[in-house]
């Protein structure tokens, strides 16, 4: 392998979607959790949100 090859870097595509709506399954559980539950409660949906809005290409 050249110095060449092993210094290629692997683009990311733009998302294809706006953010607002990206993920609408996780969006909706994360949003009830927090007003029923309050932020501090929901932390893991909140992470999982991140997860799947950062799969969509968002950079969160």
């Amino acid at each position: 392998m050249s110095i060449a090859e092993t210094n290629t870097t692997t683009e990311v595509a733009a998302p294809k979607k706006k953010m607002c709506c990206a993920c609408p399954e996780t969006k909706k559980v994360r949003d009830e959790c927090i007003v029923a539950n309050g932020e501090e409660k929901c932390a893991a949906l909140i992470e999982l949100h991140k997860v799947c809005l950062r799969k969509e290409g968002f950079d969160v």
